[in-house]
C-alpha cells in the first residue's frame, strides 16, 4: 500500500506544473483574446472569448514557477524547470485544441465539454512530455493520472465557481 501511496504523491508532484498551468487563467486570465475576435475559415471563432493573452501567459509562467519551487525544494535536478516548462505548454497546448475543437463542434465559449475539457491538457502535457523530454509513462502511470484529474478537476472547478471567479461550476 505505502508503495501505490508513493507513486501516488511522485505522479502528483511531477503533473502539479501542468494543474497549476491549467488552472492561473482562472485567477490571473482575462483581458484580450488570444484569437483576437478573429474567425477560422469555417466562420468560427477560432477558440474564443475565454482564451486570453494573459490567461496563457498566465499559465505558462505559474506552471514554470511551480516547477522552480519544486526544484528550490528538493535540491533536484534543473531539468525539473525545463519540464515544468514544457508540461506547462503542452497543457495550453492541450487547452487551445479543446477550445478550436469545441468551436468547430459549434460548442459556446464558455460551455462545458466533458472529457475534452478534463483530459485534454493532462494528455497534452505528458505528450509534450514524451516528445521534449524523452519521459516514458506507463499505462499505471497515465490509468492514475487520469484518474486523479477526473477527481480533482471538477473539484478546483466547483471551487473557483464558490469563490466567484467562475461563472459556471463545470
Amino acid at each position: 500500500m505505502s508503495q501505490i501511496f508513493q507513486k501516488i504523491i511522485e505522479l502528483i508532484i511531477y503533473i502539479l506544473p501542468a494543474y497549476v498551468a491549467n488552472g492561473a487563467p482562472v485567477i490571473f486570465g482575462g483581458g484580450k483574446p488570444l484569437d483576437f475576435g478573429k474567425n477560422f475559415i469555417d466562420g468560427k471563432r477560432i477558440f474564443g472569448d475565454h482564451k486570453t493573452i494573459r490567461g496563457l501567459t498566465s499559465g505558462i509562467l505559474a506552471g514554470t514557477l511551480i516547477g522552480f519551487i519544486i526544484f528550490v525544494l528538493n535540491a533536484g535536478d534543473i531539468t525539473i524547470i525545463y519540464r515544468a516548462l514544457v508540461l506547462s505548454l503542452g497543457t495550453h497546448a492541450g487547452d487551445l485544441f479543446g477550445s478550436f475543437l469545441k468551436r468547430r463542434l459549434d460548442i459556446a465559449s464558455g460551455e462545458s465539454a466533458p472529457v475534452l475539457d478534463q483530459l485534454g491538457f493532462l494528455y497534452f502535457a505528458l505528450l509534450f512530455a514524451y516528445i521534449f523530454c524523452g519521459d516514458i509513462f506507463s499505462i499505471l502511470d497515465i490509468a492514475i493520472l487520469t484518474a486523479i484529474t477526473l477527481v480533482l478537476h471538477p473539484l478546483t472547478n466547483i471551487g473557483a465557481y464558490i469563490l466567484k471567479m467562475k461563472k459556471k461550476p463545470y
